[in-house]
């Protein structure tokens, strides 16, 4: 009497058994390799790039609207706190959002960490570029009197006068002036766009490389210009 009944309940777990592992075989089924990871589980950094920085960094980390990452430079001069602040917590008042979790972003820390070691290991590698270069950040303020003569100087012959534009664009557009913040422009002074042909501190027309005053005084210069930039914006890193 006992006997029947466990006979059917083992025949009933082998059936679904080998249902269960048939249907791993029929036809349509997905690989599981094929299957797509979790967004917090890919730590692949080309597909993290590609889908988190890549619309204003550029494909290849350049020739997109915001910071060139692909510059030796760049990654010589900002640390990884500096890099990783920028990435997690974003720039109020600037198109760069917040991508930490703990931010309200989709990327958790570990992924962070996977973009400065890749952009590092993909397009640094060449710290020697930026031998004697001024400081990423300063908490010396610039004197935008004298920021006019170094304008005059080392930006004037391709952005204009006044900064009103030349060979190069407007570096006093309003519109240009509420999308950036006073690091952006002191990292841009120091260690250019390759990618679009601006000299980083040590090529400017003068034939002399800018010191650290010189770059204060000259960001000083570029934000007395009207309209000022916010205070939130201007002491954003």
């Amino acid at each position: 009497m006992i006997e029947r009944p466990i006979k059917s309940i083992l025949a009933i777990a082998l059936l679904a058994t080998t249902t269960l592992s048939g249907c791993d075989s029929l036809p349509g089924r997905p690989n599981p390799a094929d299957v797509p990871l979790r967004p917090s589980a890919i730590t692949d950094f080309s597909q993290l790039y590609s889908e988190n920085c890549a619309g204003c960094h550029g494909a290849d980390g350049k020739f997109g609207p915001a910071l060139a990452l692909n510059n030796p430079i760049y990654l010589a001069i900002a640390d990884d706190v500096s890099i990783r602040r920028v990435v997690a917590n974003g720039v109020p008042g600037t198109a760069m959002p917040p991508f930490a979790v703990s931010s309200g972003g989709s990327l958790t820390d570990k992924q962070i960490d996977i973009l400065i070691d890749g952009m590092r290991k993909t397009w640094g590698g060449a710290a020697n570029l930026a031998k004697g270069a001024p400081p990423y950040a300063s908490v010396q303020e610039g004197n935008a009197n004298r920021g006019a003569e170094v304008y005059v100087a080392n930006c004037q012959p391709c952005h204009g006068a006044r900064g009103k534009g030349g060979a190069a664009g407007s570096i006093v557009d309003a519109s240009y002036l509420s999308l950036v913040s006073v690091q952006y422009l002191r990292t841009i002074v120091i260690a250019g766009r390759p990618d679009l042909h601006h000299p980083d501190w040590k090529q400017y027309p003068q034939g002399q490389p800018l010191n650290l005053i010189q770059v204060s005084d000259v960001v000083a210069w570029i934000i007395s210009k009207p309209p000022p930039i916010p205070v939130s914006v201007a002491h954003s890193n």
